[in-house]
C-alpha cells in the first residue's frame, strides 16, 4: 500500500467514545460541572442508538443523578414496570417464584420498560443542547498515544478502502481527536478497551472477565395479548442445568413486547446454538401464546459482561478512563447495566474536571479509580459478586439457590461464600467435539421461530462489501486444525448472525466469513476457542441499525 497521507487533526479538552449511557452520561455532566470544557463525542452507528441493543428494563438511580428533572419532561421513559415475575422452566410447564423470595435488590417496581436506543437519542440531544459535539458514523479505530506512552486521543478509520487493503477513489483519510484525557465508552469488549487493558495491565489483579450473548426480538402482538408493564424473567429450559442463562419477555407501550434471551459464554458442548436457543425458548407453553397473530419487527445481539466486581479491571491509566460495559459494570442477576453506566460517566467526568480544573493533562485519574467501588457502582456489583461464580460452579438450580441465598445475607452486609473467584475465561470452556453431545434443533417454522438469515435482515445490518475483512483471523491453519478439526467449527453455531461457515472445497473444510452479516455482537472475539478472531470497527457507520431497541 502506498505511503498515506498525514491525517488532520483537531483538539479537544475531552474526546468520549461511543454515544451509548456511559459516554452521553460522561459527556453531559463535563458541561454541567464546567461548561467551557471542549467535549466531542464519537459513535460508530450510522446515528445515536442505531448500535444500541438492550432489553432493557432500567434502574433510573443513574438518571436521577445525571438529569433530576426528567420526569417532569417528555421522553421515551414511558412505562413503569407494574408487574414482575420470575419463573423456573420445565419442558411443558413452568414454576413461578413468589416475589417475597427474591432479594430486595431484584425487584424491578420502580423501574422503566424502555428503548434503550431511544433512550440514548434523547441523552443525545441533552448534551448537544450543552454544547457537546457528537460525530455519528465515525469508528474510533486506533488509540494515539504522546512520546511518554499516555493516551492522547483516537483516530478515526480510514474510508473508501477496498478490499484488497488498497485505496479507493473515494478514498479519505481518518481524522485524529487529540484530547487531554480520553474516555472509552464503547460496550462490552470495547476494541480499544481491550487494547487499553493489554498495554497497561489493566488486568493483572482482577479474575477473567465473563460473557453471555444477548438475542432480542421486538414484537408487536394483538392487543389482547398485551400486559403494559409486565416483566418476566425466567430460567431453565431449553437449557440443561450445567448450561447458564436466562430469558425476559418486557411489555412496552403501544402493544410491543421486547423477547430476549441471554447465554453465558462459558457453555462446554461446541454444538450448543445461542440463536437455536433462543428461538426454541420462544415455543415454551408460559411464552408462545403471547406471539399469536403478532409480527415480529426487529432482531438484534449483543455480547452483555458478565464478571461482576471482581472481573472490573483496573479503570483508569495515563490519558484515559474504561466506563461501563468496557470496564464491565453489568450487574449479571439484575441484568442491567445502564444506571452503573452512567454512574461511571458521572464519576469519570467529575475526575476528568477536578484534573483540568488543576492544569493537569494526559495523566492518571486517580481519584476514578479511587471512587467507583465506595460509589453506588461498587455498592451495586459487590452485593452480588457470587451470583456469577456459583452458577457457573454448582449448575443453574443449585446455584441460582446459592446466589439468592448470598444476595439476601449481602443485604444485611456479610457472606457465606466471601468473593467466588470466575476460573477459566470463556474461550477455555469448550470441550472438544468428540466428547460433546450433537444437538440437532428443529426447523424454524416462519411465524414464531426464524433462521439466522432472515433474522439479520431484521436488524437493518449493512457493510459496504468492497471494504478490508473486519473480522480477522490471525492464523488461518490454526483455525483448521483447532476450531475445525478440535472443536467442530462452534464459530458456525455461536455467531447470531450466519457470519461463519465451514464448507467442502475439493474436498476439504474452507472457513468462509460472510462479514456483511456482522451485527457487531463481539462473539467470536469473545468465544473463539484459540483467541484466533479478533473483532475490529469496520468502515465508517456499518453494522446493524437498530431503530427503537
Amino acid at each position: 500500500m502506498a505511503e498515506l497521507p498525514a491525517r488532520e487533526a483537531m483538539e479537544f479538552d475531552v474526546v468520549i467514545v461511543g454515544a451509548g449511557p456511559a459516554g452521553l452520561a460522561a459527556a453531559i455532566r463535563l458541561k454541567q460541572v464546567s461548561p467551557d470544557i471542549n467535549v466531542v463525542v464519537v459513535e460508530k452507528g450510522s446515528e445515536v442508538g442505531a448500535h444500541i441493543l438492550s432489553g432493557a428494563v432500567i434502574d433510573p438511580s443513574g438518571l436521577d443523578r445525571l438529569l433530576p428533572e426528567w420526569r417532569s419532561e417528555e421522553t421515551p421513559i414511558k412505562t413503569p414496570v407494574t408487574d414482575d415475575r420470575f419463573y423456573f422452566l420445565g419442558q411443558s410447564g413452568a414454576l413461578r417464584l413468589p416475589n417475597v423470595m427474591m432479594p430486595p435488590l431484584m425487584s424491578n417496581h420502580g423501574n422503566f420498560i424502555v428503548s434503550l436506543g431511544s433512550v440514548c437519542r434523547w441523552l443525545a440531544g441533552k448534551a448537544e443542547a450543552l454544547g457537546v459535539e457528537i460525530y455519528p458514523g465515525f469508528a474510533a479505530a486506533e488509540v494515539l498515544y504522546d512520546d511518554n506512552g499516555a493516551v492522547a486521543g483516537v483516530a478515526t478509520g480510514d474510508m473508501g478502502v477496498g478490499r484488497d487493503g488498497e485505496p479507493k477513489d473515494s478514498f479519505t483519510r481518518g481524522m485524529e481527536l487529540r484530547a487531554k484525557y480520553t474516555l472509552f465508552a464503547e460496550g462490552a469488549r470495547g476494541n480499544l478497551g481491550k487494547q487499553l487493558i493489554a498495554r497497561f495491565n489493566l488486568a493483572s489483579d482482577s479474575e477473567p472477565q465473563k460473557y453471555g450473548l444477548g438475542l432480542k426480538e421486538l414484537w408487536q402482538v394483538a392487543p389482547g395479548k398485551h400486559r403494559k408493564g409486565l416483566v418476566q424473567h425466567s430460567f431453565g429450559w431449553p437449557l440443561d442445568n450445567g448450561t447458564g442463562g436466562g430469558s425476559f419477555l418486557y411489555h412496552l407501550d403501544d402493544n410491543l413486547v421486547s423477547v430476549g434471551f441471554v447465554l453465558h459464554l462459558n457453555y462446554s458442548n461446541p454444538y450448543i446454538s445461542p440463536f437455536e436457543e433462543f428461538q426454541r425458548f420462544k415455543t415454551h407453553p408460559l411464552v408462545r401464546d403471547t406471539f399469536e397473530g403478532a409480527k415480529r419487527l426487529s432482531y438484534g445481539a449483543r455480547a452483555v459482561t458478565e464478571g461482576g466486581y471482581q472481573s472490573v479491571p483496573k479503570l483508569a491509566f495515563p490519558g484515559g478512563a474504561l466506563l461501563g460495559c468496557d470496564a464491565g459494570l453489568m450487574n449479571v442477576p439484575r441484568i442491567k447495566g445502564s444506571h452503573n453506566a452512567m454512574q461511571s460517566g458521572m464519576l469519570a467526568a467529575e475526575a476528568v474536571v477536578a484534573a483540568l480544573a488543576a492544569g493537569r493533562s494526559h495523566d492518571e485519574l486517580s481519584d476514578y479509580e479511587a471512587a467507583w467501588r465506595a460509589s453506588p457502582v461498587g455498592q451495586d456489583l459487590w452485593k452480588v459478586r457470587n451470583a456469577k461464580p456459583l452458577w457457573s460452579r454448582f449448575g443453574t438450580l443449585i446455584g441460582i439457590a446459592l446466589g439468592g441465598l448470598d444476595m439476601w445475607t449481602n443485604t444485611i452486609g456479610f457472606s457465606l461464600f466471601g468473593t467466588q473467584k470466575h476460573g477459566k475465561p470463556d474461550f477455555a470452556t469448550l470441550k472438544p467435539a468428540a466428547d460433546s453431545t450433537p444437538i440437532v434443533y428443529p426447523r424454524p417454522d416462519g411465524k414464531l421461530t426464524f433462521d439466522r438469515l432472515s433474522s439479520v435482515f431484521l436488524s437493518n445490518t449493512n457493510h459496504e462489501e468492497d471494504q478490508p475483512v473486519h473480522l480477522k483471523v490471525t492464523d488461518m491453519a490454526l483455525q483448521k486444525a483447532s476450531e475445525h478439526d478440535v472443536y467442530g467449527g462452534p464459530s458456525a453455531r455461536y455467531c447470531p448472525a450466519g457470519v461463519y461457515e465451514w464448507i467442502e472445497e475439493a474436498g476439504n473444510p474452507k472457513f468462509v466469513i460472510n462479514a456483511q452479516n456482522c451485527v457487531h455482537c463481539k462473539t467470536c472475539d469473545i468465544k473463539d476457542p484459540n483467541q484466533n478472531i479478533t473483532w475490529v470497527p469496520p468502515e465508517g457507520s456499518g453494522g446493524p441499525n437498530y431503530p427503537n431497541m
